[in-house]
Order: C-alpha cells, then structure tokens, then sequence
C-alpha cells in the first residue's frame, strides 16, 4: 500500500493543487524537495564561450533563471544592451519579469504562449535579427538554427546542479516523483541500491522517461499519456487499478 510520496521539486502554492486532493481522497502523506538547484556561472566562464551579446540584436527568454543571470553577467562585463534590442519572451509572465531589467518598449517586445514552438513562430517573421538564447546547461534547445531557419547562439548562463538527498532519503518512501534526467542523477548519487529496493518510480516526459530506463530504473508510474496528461493524474490511476486488485484478491 502507497502511503508515502517524494516529489523532486518545490511545494505547490496552490491550495487547490491536485497534490493537495489526491493526498486527501487517498490519505497519502507527500513531501517535497528540490533535486537540483541553479547556480549562475561566472563572467570569466562566460567568456570562454567567445560571446558578445553586443554583436546580437535580439535576446531570447524562456525562463527567469536565464533573465536573472543574463543580465547579472551583463553588469559584471560593463555591457548595457542598446535600447533598439528585441526581446523574445516565452510568456507573458516572463516579459513582465523582463521589466525589472529594461524599460520595455513595445515595439521590441514580442511574447509568446509558452512553448518553444511559438517563440521559433515569432522568430520567422524577424529572421533578419541575429538570435541570442541565454539557456541553461541543460535546458532543453528546440530553439535551433534549423528549427527556426534564423541564426541563434545559445549562451549558458547558469546550470543545474545536483542536490544531496541523503538527509531526505533516510526517510523511506513508497514513491518517488521524477521531473528532469538530472533528478534522476541526484537520487541516484544519493541513494545507489534504489534500483534494487521496492520504492515505486514515478516519472514524467520522455527524456526523464528515457534516462531513467538507461540508469536501469524501474518506470511504475509514466506520464504524460493520452488519459494521464499530468503526473498527479497518472499515480491515482495507478492507485485506483492497485485497489481494484488488492479487492479482488480479498
């Protein structure tokens, strides 16, 4: 029986987070906790990548992290981006965030709806600009010279580093709620016999999918499917099958 869940990221601020109804209709106690965190690289490190944001007439954003550290690297190297700069935002969240660093105007502001794909769609009407995409070390790059058909430069400017979990682990847990291939690093650099145990593996999208199958991870629980788009849906169905046997063997 599933009493105890981990999950690999944050709590939820929702107080109508499906976490929150799932652990009431199942009586399932979770915990939650950040397997990895971003740590901003250095102005020198910056460097070694031969970039100059000057030389770029366009910036793209898709998370915080990158306007954070963008900007941050960019005051420590004395650039000031020039006011005709375009900015690509994933979302309108992130181009109200961007506002903390520019003065936003409008005409140079161009937002997406939250995928990669619409940014690659605004990028087709300006393939003129000459693209730079401040990223992570692991973020995943669809924004590609060959998806957008316009000149992009990546520019990693922070990466995600594994968290030790073996304070957290030394609690034991029915599940585990895997979001990212470098979770699956962190909890295996923690705990190298969760292989071997029987702690239920829940994961969701394909690449988490994907590493957790090459690290010889047991997949229990998989989402997004087409019944299942979220990885909260995905466990009840799992526990809502589980007691649909566990009574028919009574």
């Amino acid at each position: 029986m599933i009493k105890t869940i981990l999950v690999s990221h944050a709590p939820p601020t929702d107080e109508n987070s499906p976490y929150h109804t799932l652990a009431k209709e199942w009586n399932l106690e979770f915990d939650f906790h950040n397997f990895v965190h971003v740590e901003g690289i250095s102005a020198s490190e910056f460097r070694k990548q031969n970039i100059n944001p000057l030389d770029y007439t366009a910036i793209i954003f898709t998370s915080k992290q990158a306007i954070n550290h963008f900007f941050r690297i960019c005051k420590d190297l004395r650039i000031e981006m020039p006011a005709d700069t375009k900015y690509f935002c994933m979302s309108t969240t992130l181009a109200n965030y961007l506002q903390k660093y520019i003065v936003i105007r409008k005409r140079k502001l161009y937002i997406g709806e939250k995928t990669p794909a619409d940014i690659i769609a605004l990028m087709k009407k300006h393939s003129k600009e000459k693209f730079l995409f401040p990223c992570g070390d692991n973020t995943s790059n669809e924004i590609t010279n060959e998806n957008s058909g316009c000149v992009v430069k990546p520019a990693i400017v922070f990466q995600m580093v594994p968290n030790d979990l073996s304070e957290v682990l030394k609690k034991h847990y029915d599940m585990v709620c895997l979001f990212s291939p470098l979770g699956i690093d962190a909890l295996l650099k923690s705990n190298a016999n969760l292989k071997d145990s029987n702690t239920l593996i829940a994961v969701y999208g394909p690449s988490t999918a994907k590493a957790a199958q090459e690290k010889g991870l047991r997949i229990d629980v998989l989402a997004p499917q087409p019944d299942t788009p979220s990885l909260t849906m995905a466990i009840e169905n799992f526990l809502k099958q589980n007691y649909k046997k566990e009574q028919a063997n009574l």
